[in-house]
């Protein structure tokens, strides 16, 4: 039983979807502040955050810089407003997908579903070594873990996930909409910004250069590819 953690200030809402999500089998731990939010993280242990974007006091944003600091528990923000300073914000914090209130169950348990599955297995070519390097960069598929340089890179379900995607086949450009259903499985109405966030972040815990990506190219108006070693590298772009 997925353990889930709610952070949603509306108390309607908070019981509301608690209610609902149980329903689907997630067992759900609901609180109405972020104080509240981090000390039950402590306690709780979730497998995912659900975490409302405006909450009063420590704001959502808040919650997630923190969360992140030592924490890669996937995190789905929720936010009231389609606004895109907001949600391109909240992404680019941590959070690993979004969706706009209201939102349906239903809707919500699949993201769930979706983003705890980022964290079930390897995603790559078939018969690739369990353990690769690129550079000082080395990835081990079996054992889900990332070293630079010798030294762990934490990463979030979502990061992990698009590096072990992309790098499964250097050299090869892969659209945003590929990345969208393969990392999120977002079919359709993809949004765009879950992959440029997430490649943002994925670069700076890679240690790269802003504006001199060493694995993580960007083709201009199409995707990303992962960079073989022995590719020149191209300046970064949106």
């Amino acid at each position: 039983m997925p353990r889930l953690l709610l952070i949603e200030d509306d108390r309607a809402v908070r019981e509301g979807v608690s209610l609902a999500l149980r329903r689907q089998g997630h067992d759900v731990a609901a609180v109405a502040t972020g104080e509240d939010g981090m000390e039950r993280l402590r306690s709780f242990r979730p497998d995912v955050v659900v975490l409302d974007l405006m909450l009063p006091g420590m704001t959502g944003l808040d919650v997630c810089r923190r969360i992140r600091a030592d924490n890669q528990v996937p995190i789905i923000m929720a936010t009231a407003r389609g606004d895109d300073i907001d949600i391109v914000v909240g992404l680019e914090a941590g959070a690993d997908d979004y969706v706009v209130k209201p939102v349906q169950a239903r809707v919500l348990d699949a993201r769930i579903r979706a983003v705890l599955r980022r964290v079930g297995g390897p995603v790559g070519a078939d018969g690739m070594p369990q353990t690769e390097t690129h550079g000082d960069l080395s990835i081990d598929r079996a054992g889900l873990t990332v070293a630079l340089e010798g030294a762990p890179v934490p990463l979030a379900p979502s990061e992990l996930r698009l590096l072990l995607l992309l790098s499964a086949s250097p050299g090869r450009v892969f659209s945003r909409q590929q990345l969208l259903e393969a990392v999120w499985e977002h079919s359709y109405h993809g949004d765009s910004r879950l992959v440029d966030a997430c490649v943002k972040r994925l670069r700076t815990k890679l240690g790269e250069p802003p504006g001199q990506p060493r694995f993580i190219q960007t083709v201009r108006g199409f995707g990303y590819q992962f960079r073989r070693s022995t590719d020149p590298a191209r300046p970064a772009s949106r």
